[in-house]
């Protein structure tokens, strides 16, 4: 296989100059070219017929939104999306993965050359993964609107996760009615967990939520997510309680897990070191979750580039959890959940369009048998 072929486009001649030093530092990646604007991208795109694009949001001429729609239309293409880190930034960004791009690299407000290159490895894995991406997995879902839309409450603690992450016990059994379900997604995510949260009614257990975002990004997708479901998304505060209906999404600067305190469900926030360098990381949900639920658990792991979840998936299993990946064929990418299917600790695969009905069939049953 030959070297993938980018090209930038971006307005900004530091950020295509920068962005064309750190791809081109990678001996698996060939920067062919880079373009001031949508316009001069598209006969670009014609000459030059790349792998992968880089794409920023906001450009003069045509935005980066209006060009990836019309790009999706008539060339399906890989898509890394250059977003900043605000509230605008995030919006546009989620609305961009909905139409079809695989990722994004967070462009900072301050200090461009050096955290860019400081996040060098990140950016040259986001674009490799990309090129093997499937673009057609990724699709706009329209989801119905729902008011009032979701709150967000600020986060009142730190608390450290180094206790947590200790060995989960074996087979724990709590009452068969307190069921949970703790889920994980990373690259190809925020759509997958649109798909799968559309076929949950009011009354499904409460559902814990890990995807790998910017805290800049948490309070848009909270949103996204309340608007594809019957349940009430929120992230939630630390100390919450948590109660069926509601889907507790972790905040994008901090751990989130879930104890068990005199018969409840709490949730904690942890701002502890990033693991699997990710912070929110989907073990340190998973583990919490097989030590205080084991068996009352259902773990799921979506799509998503690298191993984070598998560990924890493996220890939720060992502890009677049931688990559920995706599928690779409906994965953008099949990292995460692969990693878990290695490890032989998955029960069910099965398509992401699948999911959500596995997951109630589990709830309603309790002890299901495992079928591959």
């Amino acid at each position: 296989m030959g070297k993938i072929r980018v090209l930038i486009i971006d307005d900004s001649a530091l950020i295509r100059k920068i962005l064309t030093e750190v791809l081109g530092s990678s001996p698996d990646i060939e920067v062919v070219g880079a373009a001031a604007d949508p316009l001069i991208a598209r006969e670009m795109i014609k000459q030059l017929n790349p792998d992968v694009l880089t794409l920023d949001i906001e450009m003069p001429h045509m935005d980066g939104i209006t060009f990836l729609s019309n790009l999706m239309r008539l060339r399906p293409t890989p898509v890394v999306m250059i977003s900043t880190l605000t509230e605008h930034g995030a919006e546009a960004t989620l609305n961009a993965l909905a139409l079809g791009a695989v990722d994004f690299i967070a462009k900072p407000k301050v200090d461009v050359v050096n955290t860019l290159n400081d996040y060098a490895e990140e950016i040259i894995s986001k674009v490799i993964v990309a090129a093997q991406a499937k673009v057609g997995n990724i699709q706009n879902r329209a989801v119905k609107p729902k008011s009032p839309a979701a709150t967000v409450p600020e986060i009142s603690e730190k608390h450290s996760v180094d206790v947590i992450l200790k060995p989960a016990p074996i087979k724990t059994h709590i009452s068969p009615t307190n069921k949970i379900i703790v889920l994980g997604a990373s690259t190809g995510g925020t759509e997958a967990i649109k798909t799968v949260v559309k076929g949950f009614s009011s009354d499904t257990p409460p559902i814990l939520i890990t995807q790998h975002l910017p805290a800049a990004f948490s309070q848009s997708f909270v949103r996204h997510i309340d608007l594809a479901t019957e349940m009430s998304a929120c992230i939630p505060q630390h100390g919450q309680t948590v109660e069926p209906g509601n889907i507790y999404l972790s905040p994008g600067d901090r751990h989130m897990l879930v104890i068990r305190e005199g018969g409840k469900y709490i949730i904690h926030l942890s701002d502890g070191l990033p693991v699997n360098r990710h912070k929110p990381a989907v073990d340190v949900l998973f583990r919490s979750a097989a030590q205080c639920a084991g068996a009352n658990a259902i773990a799921v792991l979506l799509t998503g580039m690298g191993a984070d979840g598998a560990m924890g998936m493996k220890e939720m299993h060992d502890a009677g959890a049931k688990t559920v990946i995706q599928d690779e064929q409906s994965s953008v990418v099949w990292g995460m959940p692969g990693a878990a299917f290695k490890l032989g600790c998955t029960d069910y695969v099965v398509s992401l369009e699948e999911v959500s009905h596995k997951v109630l069939s589990l709830v309603k049953s309790g002890n299901a048998g495992k079928v591959l």
